[in-house]
């Protein structure tokens, strides 16, 4: 079997979509004998590298931002020379714009099942802005065509792959029919992502310059609007300035709002810590070991990667509710934010302080509940299946 994933959700720095496709070739290698992968995105320039097993190809394409370093690509017919070249027997498509109409209309051409991954509720994206500039009329006009479009384009895939079931029950009441949607959580490598510390890393903590005495906050992510990093800023600003010393945050990522992460660096020296986008998930996983407390702003997230990845490191989680992550949450929610404002989640992470609750309290029990629901092997084992479901069905109404 050899599958393709196609997408420009793929960037040098970018988080749940890349780890999801460097897992599934992993597993590919490990799991199986004669498999084959092949990845097609955006690029500096047109490359193939690989080797007869797993191959990359790259479309040059141009940048749409600078930090996150994200491609659009336009030039799809480069994608279909590929395809022919290739000859997969499933192609999965990774985002919901042009390269995915571009993958359902080769699928056709060459004869060859496509299926979607929904890994972003790109609608909830925009209607945020949609609904402060423009008003509840224009909003709820968006949103039909919002639910015009996804309907039309996921109707096409053989199957959708959701990363949560709330969320595929919103695709049925889109129109997706329900025989088509396929849930599927993401998963952790539980053996790199574990409580136990690496020799050496107990001093981590002091060559990143934090005080012994500080709660230490850790945000991993990119830097973005859809992030909500905008609250996560403003509620540390809140906290510094009432309870000074008390806590320390330490952002690992980057993005479109670096100027503003930068502004609250100079308003509080020695409380706020950056680093850059962290690619080696051993050093993502110390720095997880690291912390006292995981904070989540997200409001929009359709599964939660570094939520569950700080689990498995032991690392309670701290977040807003009402997103499709919290079910993936598994120490204790109840006080978290019950309003997506930075005043609400300042007064979360302070009242789980104010509460003398041991955030480290049971560190092995949180990654052993991870470890038994989110394995990247369970994950895989269940999506291969469906690949070759898919494959067989497809072939059946062919021949």
């Amino acid at each position: 079997m050899k599958i393709c994933d196609l997408t420009q959700f793929y960037s040098p720095f970018s988080g749940g979509v890349k780890r999801y496709v460097s897992e599934k070739v992993r597993f590919l290698r490990e799991h199986t004998e004669d498999d084959e992968h092949i990845l097609i995105i955006p690029g500096e320039r047109d490359n193939c590298e690989g080797d007869e097993r797993a191959r990359v190809y790259t479309i040059k394409s141009p940048l749409v931002s600078k930090t996150s370093r994200y491609r659009v690509l336009l030039r799809l017919e480069a994608i279909e020379e590929i395809l022919e070249r290739e000859r997969p027997d499933l192609i999965e498509s990774g985002d919901p714009y042009q390269v995915a109409w571009k993958a359902v209309h080769s699928g056709a051409a060459l004869g060859l099942p496509v299926v979607g991954f929904y890994h972003s509720h790109f609608p909830e994206a925009y209607v945020r802005t949609v609904r402060k500039f423009l008003g509840a009329t224009v909003t709820e006009a968006f949103m039909d065509f919002a639910r015009r479009y996804v309907r039309s384009l996921y109707r096409r895939f053989e199957r959708t792959i959701v990363p949560s079931p709330a969320l595929g029950q919103v695709l049925v009441e889109w129109g997706v029919p329900a025989e088509k949607i396929f849930p599927s959580d993401l998963g952790v490598d539980t053996a790199v992502f574990r409580p136990q510390p690496e020799p050496g890393e107990e001093g981590l903590r002091a060559k990143l310059g934090i005080p012994d005495h500080a709660r230490l906050l850790l945000y991993v992510g990119r830097l973005a609007q859809e992030k909500n990093t905008h609250t996560l800023f403003t509620a540390f600003a809140e906290l510094a300035t009432v309870q000074p010393g008390r806590f320390h945050l330490l952002v690992v990522g980057d993005g479109l709002q670096r100027a503003e992460l930068g502004q609250l660096l100079a308003a509080h020296p020695g409380s706020v810590s950056h680093l850059p986008y962290c690619a080696d998930p051993a050093q993502l996983a110390a720095l997880y070991r690291t912390a006292d407390l995981f904070v989540h702003p997200g409001v929009q997230e359709t599964f939660g990667l570094v939520a569950l990845e700080a689990q498995a490191c032991g690392l309670p989680v701290v977040g807003i509710h009402g997103s499709y992550m919290d079910r993936i949450i598994h120490n204790d929610q109840t006080l978290w934010a019950r309003e997506n404002s930075p005043a609400a989640l300042a007064e979360a992470i302070s009242r789980v302080a104010a509460n003398g609750i041991n955030w480290r309290d049971n560190p092995q029990k949180l990654h052993a509940r991870v470890a038994a629901q989110y394995s990247w092997t369970q994950v895989f084992s269940r999506l291969f299946d469906l690949y070759r479901e898919v494959i067989a069905e497809h072939r059946r109404r062919r021949y």
